[in-house]
């Protein structure tokens, strides 16, 4: 199989290290996580994967997880049903390959499969990140709302897609 069509599967608990060390090599854009509060993550997330060993992930959270991001809760008490794109990741060695687009394609499935409308994701305004922001518009992504977080450490655009 060409290395830009390595499967999307699910994530195990033998993926939590790597994940761990992409995920910190990424927290300026994300958050930095301990590996008890990724174990935590996974443990309530509705959808993870990966490809490859660990050239990509995903992590989403539905309506329904028992999650405390100020992000998460945001969406909850504007939406009765959807699903978080918490976080997802592409490591450097491995960009240009569609592996966002694809884990993203693969979740609005995964959505539609579970009787979701709606796909929800947060991008940073400070510190900004103009890439992030021009892919989630490709995808059909609409700005939402915005917030300032974490103390006035960073700014966030809320984004939203339908589905179905």
């Amino acid at each position: 199989m060409p290395k830009d069509r390595l499967p999307i599967e699910r994530v195990s608990p033998a993926d939590e290290a790597a994940i761990l060390v992409l995920n910190n090599e990424h927290a300026a854009e994300l958050s930095w996580l301990e590996p008890e509060r990724l174990s935590f993550l996974i443990a309530q997330a509705s959808y993870t994967r990966r490809i490859g060993a660990l050239e990509a992930f995903i992590m989403c959270f539905d309506q329904d997880a028992r999650y405390d991001s100020p992000n998460f809760l945001w969406f909850r008490e504007r939406y009765p049903r959807f699903v978080y794109v918490d976080r997802v990741v592409v490591a450097a060695k491995a960009r240009g390959r569609g592996h966002a687009r694809r884990l993203y394609e693969d979740l609005f499935g995964h959505a539609q499969r579970t009787g979701h409308t709606i796909v929800t994701c947060e991008v940073n305004a400070d510190p900004p990140n103009p890439a992030s922001d021009a892919f989630h518009s490709a995808l059909g992504f609409a700005e939402v709302g915005d917030a300032v977080i974490h103390g006035g450490k960073k700014s966030v655009r809320y984004y939203a897609k339908p589905i179905g």
